[in-house]
């Protein structure tokens, strides 16, 4: 007899949302009772910005996150190598390091 595992979950995953979307700011910010991950595209040379996504977390599932991010970092930088970020640019690159492009 086959055993059931009451306990499995079936993901499902659309075409659309499999390709993903694309974030290089996050602005996260909490209320008492959720926190709210809004994930931003900027591009350079452009003054403004669109959110593109939008998560809402229970305190209790924003503390899931927490960790399964620092387990997943940790895993990629055994692998890998540590991330390296640079201390003397603290703040977001809003120009992208890079040079200019002209037309």
């Amino acid at each position: 007899m086959e055993e059931q595992n009451d306990n499995q979950l079936n993901i499902e995953l659309s075409e659309e949302m499999a390709e993903g979307i694309y974030s290089n700011l996050a602005i996260i910010t909490h209320s008492t009772s959720e926190f709210v991950l809004d994930f931003i595209r900027i591009m350079p040379g452009v003054p403004k910005a669109k959110v593109k996504s939008r998560i809402i977390l229970t305190p209790e599932h924003a503390k899931r996150l927490l960790t399964a991010i620092e387990e997943n970092v940790a895993k990629f930088e055994a692998a890998n190598g540590r991330i390296r970020i640079p201390e003397d640019n603290p703040g977001f690159p809003m120009n992208f390091g890079g040079p200019v492009g002209q037309a």
